[in-house]
């Protein structure tokens, strides 16, 4: 089966909403084994339940990844089970806000998961890939090549992730470790609607309308289309690629600028 991921087990951090979803259903689809690494258990579960009534592999795991010692400690128990072939570093949170109104603890918050979860995972799965090689997914974002407005800390936390992928490629090249990132813009996802609902009530329909108009190709993207370019750069056939940023942006980006 072209891009198949079967007898490959995968990591996906946030793997239960938006676009890990989608991520986490694409990877079981091609035959991998996944292990969710969620802060919000239930829904975890409940997604794993799903997925093994038709026929997937998938497994939750309760973990904060900004908390270096927890999240060594839930993938070392994963390591002594399965050997970690692909890891997909999702979890993030966003923020609104110039500097002047970002907070010293609202940078902190960005931090500790953008970009600290970032690290804590790779940390800890990198010397157990070295042993066989394998591959990564750090989900940066549109941010990390352009700048948004009222988005300072979340640019800065995503600027951070796409360095620490270049970073990633080149010392564990030798290593048969590859590295990429994935750079979406708008996903339409559960938190875009609920962000719509909270900030502009009875103007959903026109609000989100405008936000898919700001990309070029005049929609946002399916959480699975971004699942779908995972699949393909954790499969043998994208084994020729590492250190490199996929945009997909609808055009943001190039036709933007």
């Amino acid at each position: 089966m072209r891009f198949g991921l079967t007898g490959k087990t995968a990591v996906v951090t946030g793997g239960a909403s938006g676009i890990g979803k989608a991520i986490s259903e694409s990877f079981v689809e091609q035959g991998a084994k996944v292990h969710m690494l969620e802060m919000d258990y239930d829904q975890a579960q409940e997604l794993a339940a799903q997925l093994k009534q038709r026929g997937g592999q998938i497994e939750a795991h309760l973990c904060d990844v900004s908390d270096q010692s927890q999240a060594k400690e839930v993938i070392d128990r994963i390591i002594a089970q399965d050997c970690i072939d692909i890891l997909v570093n999702n979890a993030g949170i966003a923020h609104v806000g110039d500097i002047e109104n970002t907070s010293e603890t609202e940078l902190d918050r960005l931090y500790n998961v953008n970009i600290k979860g970032v690290y804590n995972c790779m940390y800890a799965i990198i010397p157990h890939m070295k042993e066989r090689g394998g591959t990564i997914i750090n989900m940066a974002s549109v941010a990390s090549h352009v700048g948004l407005n009222h988005r300072f800390a979340y640019s800065m936390s995503k600027g951070a992730v796409l360095a620490m992928t270049n970073s990633v490629a080149k010392d564990y090249l030798q290593d048969g470790i590859r590295c990429n990132s994935i750079s979406p813009a708008r996903v339409h996802t559960p938190f875009v609607d609920g962000f719509i609902a909270k900030n502009y009530p009875g103007q959903e329909k026109e609000m989100f309308e405008k936000l898919s108009k700001t990309q070029p190709i005049g929609r946002m993207a399916n959480p699975e289309e971004v699942g779908y370019l995972a699949v393909y750069l954790c499969s043998d056939e994208a084994s020729f690629i590492t250190g490199t940023d996929f945009p997909i942006d609808g055009g943001f980006i190039k036709l933007n600028t």
